[in-house]
């Protein structure tokens, strides 16, 4: 009899998770409040040796090379539209850039044969018993699984049931960020621009795909906000009060803001969780070690899932002993990398003049931006276990894929 796990999110990590299981025969169910699979969203990209390896294992590398968008220059510009700093694509884009929706819809695609997805619905109680984990349902009805897997982000709602409130875990540090989708009436070319005043980016960029559309990327400086989550015309409220009165296209983009179906609005923070796991729950991706922009979280998600799903294979199912690998394998790799994302907030948008003068400065300087792009490229890495390849495990790995052929379920809700 297969092991049933139940994994809570469908955006990277979690159809990652599933994209594996399913192939050593896990039986597999990804539960996601959106009521479908989410588009749009800012790049991602992946960096280095070992989130390259793991796409190549996945099988899915050279697919993603053909939606690579190359990178992404940026010019930041005052509010009379002058330049004052030009930072090339290869800043920031990786060794590859892809849309998050792209990237979402690939991983969904392959782990879909042998996964059932239930959308529009979210996990409201966990009751561990003696052989697995009794999970209500907010629309479902209520069923057993072997093991859960948080893999809904840094606002976990699994963290929250299973290790405990936010407040622990989640600790802000001091930005907010805000993007949707516009019609590219600006006439922009690829790449983007932004508006830089103390401790606020106004930014847009045209789609790399479809040079009709655009995409905007607000940053600002605040304490601590409260707020509905859920709540898309209050959080655009708070953008609207963030931006207004500043010059440039800035008037332009808060109108578009009012038009947009979608709105990704959420605090710059990280999660720091003591232990990933706890008896048959464990936390992946940004639920357990998230960051929310620049501390390669999708990378990790992706390389977190790869070594989560081998270890629990390898293990044959023992939740212990996996948990416990998983967690050492990875957890120094990921804080490493977790780093990048404190910096993020004031390398865009510096909370004073002189330090937006200080920035812009610097990598003015061409030597000192060759060497920044220099650094970017020595990130961290990990000793990838190569599951396939072990000849104690792989036989055992094989066949309980074999058990179990795939199963194409896909219902919502």
């Amino acid at each position: 009899m297969s092991t049933k796990v139940l994994i809570s999110g469908a955006s990277i990590a979690g159809p990652a998770l599933a994209h594996w299981l399913g192939r050593y025969g896990f039986e597999t169910t990804v539960v996601e409040l959106a009521p479908a699979l989410r588009g749009g969203g800012q790049a991602v990209d992946f960096r280095g040796e070992t989130h390259l390896t793991v796409l190549e294992r996945m099988g899915v590398l050279d697919e993603l090379r053909t939606l690579d968008t190359g990178g992404s220059p940026i010019t930041f510009v005052d509010q009379r539209g002058r330049e004052l700093l030009s930072l090339p694509a290869d800043f920031a884009g990786g060794d590859l850039e892809i849309p998050r929706g792209e990237l979402a819809r690939v991983l969904h695609r392959r782990s879909l044969p042998h996964t059932e997805y239930l959308f529009g619905d979210t996990i409201t109680a966990l009751e561990e018993t003696p052989t697995g984990v009794r999970v209500a349902f907010r629309n479902g009805a209520p069923r057993e699984f072997d093991l859960v897997i948080g893999a809904d982000g840094l606002h976990s709602h699994v963290r929250r049931l299973a290790f405990g409130p936010e407040a622990r875990h989640v600790r802000h540090l001091g930005y907010y960020a805000a993007t949707w989708q516009l019609p590219n009436d600006l006439g922009l070319p690829p790449g983007s621009v932004g508006l830089n005043v103390p401790g606020r980016l106004a930014a847009v960029g045209a789609d790399h795909r479809d040079p009709t559309r655009a995409g905007a990327f607000f940053v600002f400086a605040s304490p601590e906000l409260r707020y509905d989550r859920h709540d898309a015309a209050q959080q655009k409220a708070l953008v609207q009060e963030a931006f207004a009165g500043l010059g440039w296209e800035v008037p332009r983009l808060l109108e578009s803001l009012r038009r947009a179906p979608e709105l990704y609005f959420d605090s710059i923070s990280r999660a720091d969780v003591p232990t990933w796991s706890t008896g048959r729950i464990a936390l992946l991706g940004d639920a357990a070690c998230g960051a929310t922009i620049g501390g390669m979280g999708t990378g990790t998600a992706v390389v977190a899932a790869y070594v989560l799903a081998g270890e629990l294979a390898r293990a044959r199912g023992d939740h212990r002993t996996a948990f416990t690998r998983y967690e050492h394998i990875l957890r120094d790799y990921a804080q490493g990398c977790q780093e990048g994302g404190d910096r993020t907030g004031p390398f865009l948008a510096p909370r004073t003049a002189t330090g937006l003068r200080v920035r812009n400065g610097l990598l003015n300087r061409r030597w000192i931006l060759a060497r920044m792009l220099e650094l970017g490229k020595q990130v961290s890495s990990v000793d990838l276990p190569d599951y396939a390849a072990e000849p104690s495990d792989a036989a055992a790995i094989g066949a309980v894929g074999e058990r179990v052929g795939p199963r194409a379920v896909h219902r919502r809700r």
